[in-house]
């Protein structure tokens, strides 16, 4: 019991920590790397990420360098930058670039909140469905007479506190990204 319960909480923590990944490579209106992190760069045959082909490093409020650890693949990063359509603008000063954060427009701030707070509705979805699929192996082991029927609600209490904890922690992230966004 004490492992399935274990197992879930692990679940419900790689969700989140996977959610805040994806809320943390939507842009706001200030320089921020982790927008990068999704950028593939295609390097010697090999899509990569752009932090292992280049140092990514903040230089001003809405602008980050990239510095290539080999110069041949600067076009490649350029490229990669351009095409990934995340609203950049890309500068090559020769032995490096300067990737632009342009201001969002009202419009655009409002949509990314939208998107932000439908990509939490389907992080606590599946936190929710993770809840789901652990009860229903505690209802089996209670079934097959492994645990009693005190054990089975004391495990479903402490499933829900762990649920609540995660939805409160993904409320918490959108709320933070949703002030990041509107903040001009």
């Amino acid at each position: 019991m004490e492992n399935i319960i274990k197992e879930s909480e692990v679940k419900m923590k790689k969700s989140v920590s996977i959610f805040r990944e994806e809320v943390n490579a939507i842009r706001t209106g200030k320089a921020n790397t982790s927008v990068l992190q999704t950028v593939k760069v295609e390097y010697y045959g090999q899509e990569m990420p752009i932090s292992q082909v280049a140092g990514l490093s903040i230089i001003e409020a809405k602008t980050i360098n990239v510095k290539p650890w080999d110069k041949t693949v600067l076009p490649a990063i350029e490229k990669a930058i351009s095409t990934a359509n995340l609203g950049l603008s890309v500068v090559n000063v020769g032995d490096s670039l300067k990737v632009n954060f342009p201001e969002l427009t009202e419009e655009t701030r409002k949509e990314y909140v939208k998107k932000v707070k439908k990509m939490g509705e389907e992080a606590k979805i599946n936190v929710r469905n993770i809840r789901r699929e652990t009860n229903e192996k505690l209802k089996h082991l209670q079934k097959d007479k492994n645990i009693t029927e005190d054990d089975l609600k004391h495990a479903e209490d402490r499933i829900q506190k762990i649920t609540d904890k995660f939805i409160k922690e993904i409320d918490e992230i959108v709320k933070v990204k949703e002030q990041e966004l509107m903040t001009i």
